[in-house]
């Protein structure tokens, strides 16, 4: 078992040096395909051993092997978080279709975060891809179809309401996201979900006005939440529910 965790992360980190490049070229319409991976700086193409995840990141240092310019902790940082959050699905879900699913899934979420944070905006080419692999995963996953409909309405039509009351303090990508997360999770998950993005947001944005960070009309991405929340009610929606009623019964 504990080898098959490292495999995941392993899978992880290399997943999240694509991921890396996804983040950086999507906003910006340019193919994760082509050109190759170069140098932001001095634009040199980088080589197999530049590329390498994690490590080539910690043994240059975090520098460019050609011009020595420093590289965002940030890619470290993505590559990590992919290995750790695939190694934690491998607690709750054995190896075949679900799993695949479900990396898939975290894979997207990651994206779109870091996405949401650098340029304000959620990618309707992501959330297309995620509404039909949410489909399968509800075939396989939840009690049935009709849970995923519950959920995609719940979390969808709050958001929207939110959206429209807000008079724009909510995106609309926030309400698509969250339309296809309640596709992922099913009503009691996307419950969850929506109440942890809320929580979240509200203690992460009362901390960065008082320290200044932001001032009341700075703009404060929500899509980090939404997303954070959803992997959280994906893997522990069952124990976070049964924590909360024990507590009033």
């Amino acid at each position: 078992m504990y080898l098959l965790f490292c495999l995941y992360f392993v899978l992880g980190i290399v997943i999240g040096s694509f991921l890396n490049v996804c983040i950086y070229r999507l906003p910006l319409g340019i193919s994760v395909v082509k050109p190759p991976s170069a140098c932001g700086s001095c634009g040199h193409r980088l080589g197999p051993l530049d590329m390498v995840p994690v490590l080539s990141y910690i043994f240059l240092r975090g520098r460019c092997r050609y011009c020595k310019a420093p590289y965002s902790p940030r890619y470290l940082l993505v590559e990590l978080l992919t290995g750790i959050l695939f190694a934690l699905c491998g607690l709750y879900y054995l190896p075949g279709l679900k799993i695949a699913l479900v990396f898939f899934f975290v894979a997207c979420l990651i994206v779109q975060a870091f996405i949401d944070l650098d340029h304000q905006i959620l990618l309707d080419e992501i959330l297309m891809l995620m509404l039909p692999t949410g489909i399968i995963y509800a075939y396989y996953a939840l009690p049935d179809m009709w849970d995923a409909l519950y959920g995609a309405l719940f979390a969808g039509g709050l958001m929207l309401l939110i959206f429209l009351l807000s008079r724009g303090g909510m995106g609309a990508g926030d309400v698509k996201l969250s339309f296809v997360l309640g596709v992922w999770l099913g009503l009691k998950s996307s419950i969850v979900c929506l109440m942890l993005a809320f929580i979240l947001g509200g203690v992460i944005g009362v901390l960065l006005l008082v320290t200044g960070i932001k001032q009341r009309k700075d703009p404060v991405p929500f899509g980090p939440f939404l997303c954070i929340g959803a992997y959280i009610a994906l893997l522990f929606s069952p124990y976070l529910i049964y924590f909360y009623w024990s507590l009033f019964v």
